[in-house]
Parts: C-alpha cells; structure tokens; sequence
C-alpha cells in the first residue's frame, strides 16, 4: 500500500515511516497540510494517516480539500485532539478512522491494515 503520512513531529513521522516501511509500504512523509495537499496532487495514494494539529493549514482543512479529489486516499486519523467533537468533525469530513495520540503501535498497524483490506 502507498500511504502519505502527515505529521509536523519528527518524533511521530520517523518512527511512522520506519514501521510502515517494516510493514512493506511505500511511504511519502509530510509535514503540512500544504505538502500534503501537493504530494496528493502529485500521486496516487491508498491511504493519509493525518495529523490534525499541522503549523498554516490544519487537517480538518486537507480533509476539506482532499474531498474534491478525483482519487482521494482512504483517511486515518492520528492526532492529540482526542475530543469526541473532533472525531466526529473528522469522520463528518470523510475520514474512515479516527485514532486519538498516545497510540499502541500494534493498534495502528491494525487499523491501516483493516483500512488496507478495504481498498
């Protein structure tokens, strides 16, 4: 699977991509909401793991966006704004599944897989 992971911590995005790569995914890093919107622009992806919390434009803003896609990813969700508003707003937005930062490194790998068997 091609997944675009969107984070603004290096402390999330290194190790993201270190256990996607293990899991035998292709990963596209990105760091704002802008970058994120240019790599899908640019290519197609299976799936956004997407942080809410990015610097200029926020995440519910790429969801917003990320809609009018001819071939929009599926959505994860990973974020510290753990508020049940802001899973609603999210899912409201097309995002397919919602995970609330800290996160279980077995949980997150479950969850792209199921969003995987979707596909």
């Amino acid at each position: 699977m091609r997944i675009l992971v969107v984070d603004d911590e290096d402390s999330i995005l290194v190790p993201l991509e270190f256990l996607l790569k293990k899991a035998g995914h292709q990963v596209v890093l990105a760091r704002t909401g802008e970058e994120a919107l240019e790599a899908l622009s640019r290519g197609t992806f299976d799936l956004m793991v997407l942080d809410l919390m990015l610097p200029g434009m926020d995440g519910f803003a790429v969801l917003e966006r990320a809609k009018a896609l001819s071939q929009r990813p599926k959505v994860l969700v990973l974020t510290a704004r753990g508020r049940e508003a802001d899973r609603a707003k999210a899912l409201a937005l097309g995002a397919e599944a919602f995970m609330a930062k800290p996160f279980g490194i077995q949980d997150l790998l479950s969850q792209v897989e199921e969003l995987a068997g979707g596909r």
